[in-house]
């Protein structure tokens, strides 16, 4: 067992408490863990791999045509109908915590079912042929790996049929991205199919490189099975792909922006607010959250611009900070080192604010170039943070400290790995919540001022742009689906607030477009996290301990924001020490 709180007393009489709790598992605990154990064995099946056969690379695809969509909409329902007869306040503390994670998990499943977003497999972000090439990208172990990657490759063109009926039938009801999101987004799809030699394609890179442990026959048999997968079924698909997307999907693409002009469109997006911010907040609402939190930040971002010395208005100073070379990066590789030069900056920091530190370690990378001319500024999780080469004049360096703090540690690729080393938790907990994963990023972003992550003006002034920048997604995103914004007032409103660059703004905002929901996540999940924050500094008092507060935000994985501000309450209640003080690691 690993000490979970760092700098905390013994808390000997709460461990044998809460044993006491766990060691007879109550009637109603059997009863949940039996329901969601059964479905958790489902739903790998759906996706085809079990705890056993398992190797990290699935060598199927899942099945994604409308009878298995119309079957998982009936399970799930289902099972929502079996966890309804659980009584919640008889299940022990610990499953009481499962069973709100799991139950909200599975309504936004069945709300996804019910609206048919599989039939709107993509966005401006990503989309269903890209995330196949992720697996490309990923380092392989073993000859089974490889193996299953064949088996894989060769599973695309049914995979892709499924998915292309889907879209058809979205298409005949409306149901698609908006048009103008699509422009240009078939160049991943060109950069397969339209390939010089099936050595070219990026799902070969694998074979490119083998572990020691492969004989050097058996790569040579590996290679051979995976240029004949590329030759015949690889490249074919991509090339099918292409023609329905360019000649039938994309020109005939729903036209107008927002949600609710969708088929049953309002109460579409109000799934879409559920499932990205686990909050029951109406658009009205947040949109006028966001207008509040856009002054309020504001009024800081014309502090911190005085600090620089600048003599001209914000948005002299907004264009100033676009346009002067010293703002950026001369080569990619100079944006790469000084991202991990930041990174550093916190580890040196980094035991001063947590107690858990997690095993994993990252590395920092491009985002690779045909994903980088629409994807974001960086990405990151498990093992790594991705930074966006492209377009260096729009990549400000007096942002790269708040998003290397966002993407990197301690945001994605120090909360995520956490997660993961939670032994004791329920396989369906690895599911990814946007408003507490987002929310804890953004507030890692804030915590850079106490940190001493930020050594000028320009960079506090970067970080309270992209604090801006995210409360004002609260009053883009619903202004754009509720509201009748057009995509250049959408563009006009970051231009006037924030110090992005214009192409992050263009392409953000046909994310937000093509993505409802999202970008909500970011702001509500911060203030969450500050509310919890400011809670328990005001009734601990002396006793708060900002290492224990941020380990007992951190102990608990993804989480619904009600679920975490119910744990910050029991860790008050605990006297700043938390109900769970230890974790198997």
């Amino acid at each position: 067992m690993t000490k979970f709180f760092a700098g905390v007393g013994c808390l000997a009489a709460i461990l044998a408490s809460v044993s006491a709790v766990h060691a007879q598992p109550s009637s109603a605990d059997a009863k949940f863990k039996s329901i969601y154990s059964t479905e958790w064995s489902w739903r790998q099946a759906q996706r085809g791999e079990t705890d056993e056969d398992h190797h990290g690379i699935d060598p199927h695809l899942p099945k994604v045509d409308l009878a298995t969509q119309q079957a998982r909409l009936a399970y799930w329902t289902k099972v929502m109908r079996q966890l309804d007869t659980v009584h919640e306040g008889d299940l022990s503390p610990k499953e009481k915590v499962n069973y709100e994670v799991y139950k909200a998990q599975i309504q936004v499943n069945i709300n996804n079912q019910t609206f048919k977003e599989y039939e709107k497999p993509l966005n401006a972000d990503t989309a269903f042929w890209s995330n196949i090439v992720g697996e490309a990208r990923r380092p392989f172990k073993s000859a089974q790996e490889y193996r299953n990657f064949i088996s894989l490759m060769n599973d695309i063109p049914r995979y892709f049929h499924e998915e292309e009926t889907n879209m058809r039938a979205g298409l005949k009801r409306g149901f698609t991205p908006p048009k103008v999101t699509l422009q240009g987004r078939d160049s991943s799809i060109k950069s397969v199919a339209e390939a010089k030699s099936p050595e070219d394609v990026i799902f070969f890179r694998p074979f490119t490189k083998f572990p020691d442990s492969i004989p050097a026959a058996e790569r040579e048999q590996l290679k051979a099975q995976a240029l004949q997968a590329i030759r015949q079924s690889v490249v074919p698909a991509y090339t099918e792909l292409l023609h329905f997307f360019d000649d039938e999907y994309e020109p005939h693409a729903h036209v107008p922006l927002a949600a609710d002009t969708l088929p049953d469109g309002k109460a579409y997006y109000q799934s879409k607010i559920l499932e990205f911010t686990t909050t029951e907040l109406t658009p009205e609402q947040i949109h006028q959250i966001g207008l509040d939190e856009v002054a309020k930040i504001h009024a800081e971002m014309l502090a911190t611009m005085k600090q620089t010395g600048f003599k001209g208005s914000f948005p002299e100073f907004l264009q100033f900070l676009r346009t002067d070379p010293q703002f950026y990066a001369k080569t990619p590789d100079e944006l790469l080192k000084d991202a991990a030069w930041i990174a550093k900056e916190f580890d040196e920091v980094s035991g001063k604010y947590f107690g858990y530190l997690p095993r994993q370690r990252f590395g920092i990378v491009p985002v690779p170039a045909d994903q980088a001319p629409f994807y974001t500024s960086g990405r990151g999780g498990p093992g790594t943070y991705l930074v966006n080469t492209y377009d260096l004049p729009s990549r400000g360096l007096y942002a790269l400290p708040a998003l290397t703090l966002h993407e990197s540690a301690p945001g994605h690729a120090f909360q995520m790995p956490i997660a993961s080393e939670h032994k004791d938790l329920p396989k369906f907990r690895e599911v990814y919540i946007s408003a507490y994963g987002e929310g804890w990023a953004l507030y890692c972003e804030r915590l850079g001022t106490e940190m001493g992550i930020y050594h000028t003006p320009y960079d506090s002034f970067g970080m309270l742009s992209y604090q801006a920048w995210r409360a004002a997604r609260l009053v883009v995103d619903t202004g754009i689906h509720t509201q009748g914004w057009t995509r250049k007032q959408a563009q006009d409103y970051l231009r006037d607030n924030t110090a992005l660059s214009s192409h992050e703004i263009e392409t953000e905002v046909d994310r937000y477009i093509a993505w409802p929901g999202q970008a909500l996540s970011y702001y509500l999940g911060e203030m969450a996290i500050l509310k919890a924050r400011h809670k328990a500094e005001a009734a601990l008092g002396p006793k708060f301990n900002l290492r224990a507060f941020h380990d007992s935000v951190l102990e608990l994985g993804s989480v619904p924001l009600p679920v975490l501000e119910s744990h910050i309450d029991a860790f008050i209640a605990h006297g700043g020490t938390g109900p769970y003080p230890d974790m198997e690691r």
